[in-house]
């Protein structure tokens, strides 16, 4: 997108975590490194955890529109990044956030999306002689494997759906097992 001489490149794309989030951000900017500002913001979990940044731009102009127009398209575990090469002419504070936001809407109007019941992630740690019983759980769509760690123990991340935690929680009590929140 094109405003007054200056370029706006927006990116959008899924992010589990900030970890992942960060790393597209931090890939966006090493694939643009002349751009004047690399901006970005994300929405992660349910409830959203949320973060924007200006990245230079006057404050609220950049990565507050971009987190706008997330929330706009009811969006969560996602990422957006807007690279901008300045054209000579400055936009004011309100036509940066028309261009930012403006850019981001346009990339999110391009994309297909997928519509999902909110989840929360929870960690499960067990010994290997009950893993294949914590696996037997998974069901797609409404118990999913995002992550897992081997060590003395096994610890699976899991997201559920918010209506088949309890039933999950329950499930793994009688197992003897326990959940506990994931941390974001």
């Amino acid at each position: 997108m094109r405003e007054r001489g200056s370029r706006f490149f927006a990116f959008v794309a899924p992010a589990i975590d900030a970890d992942a989030a960060k790393r597209f951000v931090a890939e966006i900017a090493r694939r643009f490194p002349d751009a004047t500002h690399v901006c970005f913001a994300w929405r992660l979990g349910w409830p959203p955890a949320e973060r924007a940044a200006d990245s230079g731009e006057p404050a609220g102009t950049a990565g507050a529109p971009i987190l706008q127009a997330l929330r706009a398209a009811e969006l969560t575990d996602t990422v957006a990044a807007v690279a901008r090469y300045f054209g000579g002419t400055k936009l004011g504070k309100g036509g940066l956030a028309r261009a930012y936001g403006g850019v981001v809407r346009a990339a999110l109007a391009a994309l297909p999306t997928r519509r999902e019941r909110p989840r929360a992630r929870l960690v499960v740690e067990c010994d290997y002689e009950r893993l294949g019983a914590v696996r037997r759980l998974l069901r797609a769509g409404e118990v999913d494997l995002v992550g897992e760690r081997y060590a003395e123990r096994a610890e699976l991340t899991l997201a559920v759906a918010l209506d088949a935690r309890r039933a999950l929680t329950e499930t793994l009590a009688e197992l003897g097992l326990a959940a506990r929140a994931a941390p974001r």
